[in-house]
């Protein structure tokens, strides 16, 4: 299989209701995630990710277009790409009168899982719920739900498994144990379709990036092409503190930080570094320190989704 998923021409208009317009959420959609990476789909607030998330997992009907999960068309075979498709939603659904162990016995149900084929304790394990198997979810700490919702998305053993937003409002020690959960899921073949807001997140994880903006897509890239993108770097210098500066050449800028120093961000394609440092230093600015820093994901995100 070398697509999880392909997306042809994938729209959804939702019909007005009370007195406010139908909104067209997804505008013709085409795309293919690879079979085995990690995908990150990035986008502002109401770019359509949600929608198209919602598409995959069954939870929305499309209006148009058409959508294959692991081999499987929806319109087709859709019991069958279900069950390729497993989602850890953002929001935190759960039966508070469920245990964990009993809500994954349920989802298992659901999916039609024979007993004996079952992995709930290794599940359990897995997220660190082995303790709390039998306490309630409601007495289950926000981070802990979090959690049986990664166990819940994985019942049924899926081909593909999409994280939304998964990590936002959890302390940094869950954030490193739902990585390295993933990053283990993806080793044994899982191709794992993540959204975050936490954009160093997608960078550091994501072999490619999709970033959709008002319902279409705006581009597609593996992230270190994506990267490359941005024709910017930034020199970070210590003069000793805050001077005068000179006049900077066309598409330069610079700023005092916080802490002292001074950036000054310039277009490599068309300015050398030692050009700036030559000015600076040309117009008596003493120069104790300088470091590069390369342009990262948000600065990207920023430039493409604004225009």
């Amino acid at each position: 299989m070398s697509h999880a998923i392909q997306i042809e021409g994938l729209r959804k208009t939702y019909a007005a209701q009370g007195g406010a317009p139908a909104k067209e959420a997804l505008k013709g959609i085409d795309l293919t995630i690879p079979a085995g990476s990690i995908f990150g789909l990035l986008g502002p607030n109401g770019a359509g990710k949600s929608t198209l998330i919602n598409i995959l997992a069954g939870l929305v009907t499309k209006t148009a277009g058409r959508v294959s999960i692991w081999g499987f068309d929806q319109d087709v075979n859709p019991r069958q790409s279900r069950a390729a498709i497993g989602v850890m939603p953002q929001e935190l659904n759960m039966d508070p009168f469920f245990t964990p162990r009993a809500s994954l016995e349920v989802q298992a149900g659901l999916y039609g899982v024979p007993k004996s084929e079952r992995w709930t304790d290794e599940l359990l394990a897995m997220v660190g719920l082995t303790d709390q198997a039998g306490a309630y979810a409601r007495n289950l700490s926000g981070g802990m739900k979090r959690r049986l919702l990664l166990a819940k998305a994985l019942v049924h053993r899926p081909q593909i498994l999409v994280l939304d937003e998964p990590t936002a409002g959890v302390d940094i020690t869950l954030r490193q144990m739902l990585w390295a959960n993933v990053r283990e899921l993806n080793r044994q073949g899982m191709t794992i379709i993540l959204t975050t807001h936490y954009l160093e997140e997608a960078e550091q994880m994501c072999d490619e990036i999709a970033i959709i903006n008002h319902g279409e897509l705006v581009i597609r890239q593996p992230t270190r092409d994506l990267l490359a993108r941005t024709d910017g770097k930034t020199l970070v210098m210590d003069t000793g503190g805050p001077v005068d500066l000179p006049d900077l050449p066309e598409g330069v800028r610079a700023e005092w930080r916080s802490d002292g120093r001074l950036a000054v961000f310039y277009p490599p394609s068309r300015l050398r570094a030692d050009r700036i440092i030559d000015l600076l230093r040309g117009a008596g600015i003493p120069i104790i320190d300088v470091a590069t820093e390369q342009p990262d994901l948000e600065q990207v995100f920023v430039e493409l989704t604004s225009r």
